[in-house]
């Protein structure tokens, strides 16, 4: 397995994993690991053919397109 190492973090962002982490019951360590493996392996939702007709904006009739 990899090792990663990340320097120079500000301390506010140092504390906010730490409290993070104990609000989970985890090390930070634990937390940075979590995180990292969460965000960036998400899956992006798949949608249905329906959700992605319902939100499509409107643009009025189809007398729009009426080239005649």
């Amino acid at each position: 397995m990899s090792q990663l190492l990340v320097r120079d973090l500000d301390d506010e962002v140092v504390d906010a994993l730490k409290r993070l982490a104990a609000a989970n019951g985890r090390s930070a360590e634990a937390e940075h690991r979590e995180i990292l493996r969460t965000h960036l392996t998400k899956q992006p939702k798949k949608r249905s053919f329906k959700e992605v007709l319902a939100d499509m904006p409107y643009f009025g009739d189809d007398q729009l397109f009426d080239l005649r």
